[in-house]
């Protein structure tokens, strides 16, 4: 549970050292198509920062939650137009109740619909992709970055927003300089290709580095009665990798741990596991670890099966 100081020192200089030359990157290599990988660049590195904005989120890094709070302002709103209030507060949501169909905003059907229940309840839109749902998937992970941008903007609106101003501000200079600098240097259609490329791909990484953590894991409702452990646990999965998994999916593919410690700095997570997986078997507790492509595979069965009733 110590807090791992030197690491993410190196850890967030990297990623914004990346950042930064990425930007210089498009800059020099200016009107060409060639702009093209460095927005797919750029979607890999906007992804790492979020998921640096997520460790801070929970506390991993920083003592004080006025650093934290700093910290996740100047990566999140300032560094990829991501509201810090509005995420944070839905992220802890999530983490009290994973999964649940009333509690939990990362099931909400307000797209795509998670259970039976919620398929019956459906209508328009969600009611429309319910029937073939698991092939939309990945097309809508194209916006995905673009929701989060537009919902941290309404997020201000709101009468509960809190920080309004700073958060306003810094969600101001970002769009100012990130779309001042992509008019500027490149023509009207590139440009345009640009923020498609780069906001399609930040989404797509994003919902693939979170979707196999729940993802077609159990749909909790009103009627469980679940203590602590086995509603972290059994909601959870984690995917199987080495080193290179880890970066890929900023570490959160030891979600039970995470879920379980939500404050224990993520390069420690791998420690906790054997700790965590053993204790599970001991008590019986069903712990689900897999490889990528079947987390992946698991996860559209069920959204594929949810969607039986409307086929």
């Amino acid at each position: 549970m110590n807090r791992r100081p030197v690491y993410y020192a190196i850890r967030m200089s990297l990623v914004m050292a990346a950042y930064l030359a990425a930007w210089a990157l498009f800059v020099w290599v200016g009107d060409s198509w060639l702009q093209m990988l460095v927005a797919v660049l750029l979607a890999v590195i906007s992804t790492q920062i979020g998921f640096v904005s997520h460790d801070v989120g929970h506390r991993q890094v920083f003592r004080t939650r006025r650093a934290s709070d700093i910290a996740g302002l100047l990566f999140g709103n300032l560094g990829i137009g991501l509201g810090w209030g509005w995420w944070n507060t839905k992220h802890n949501r999530h983490h009290a109740n994973p999964n649940h169909e009333d509690h939990d905003p990362d099931v909400s059907p307000a797209v795509i619909v998670w259970s039976e229940d919620q398929v019956e309840k459906s209508t328009g839109l969600p009611r429309f992709l319910a029937k073939y749902q698991a092939y939309w998937f990945f097309p809508l992970l194209t916006l995905e970055a673009w929701h989060l941008h537009v919902a941290s903007v309404k997020e201000l609106f709101k009468p509960t927003a809190k920080r309004r101003g700073t958060e306003g501000a810094l969600l101001a200079i970002h769009f100012v300089l990130y779309f001042g600098l992509i008019f500027t240097v490149l023509p009207f259609g590139m440009a345009v290709a640009f923020l498609i490329v780069h906001q399609g791909l930040f989404g797509i990484y994003l919902g693939c580095s979170f979707a196999p953590n729940h993802k077609g894991m159990p749909i909790l409702t009103a009627e469980d009665k679940l203590d602590f452990l086995r509603k972290q646990v059994l909601t959870s999965r984690n995917v199987k990798g080495g080193v290179l998994t880890d970066v890929a999916l900023g570490q959160l593919n030891y979600q039970i741990e995470h879920h379980l410690f939500p404050n224990m700095p993520a390069p420690n997570l791998r420690k906790a596991q054997p700790i965590v997986r053993s204790y599970c078997e001991e008590i019986g507790v069903s712990y689900l670890e897999t490889g990528l492509v079947k987390s992946y595979s698991q996860a559209l069965g069920h959204l594929h099966e949810v969607g039986a009733a409307l086929r």
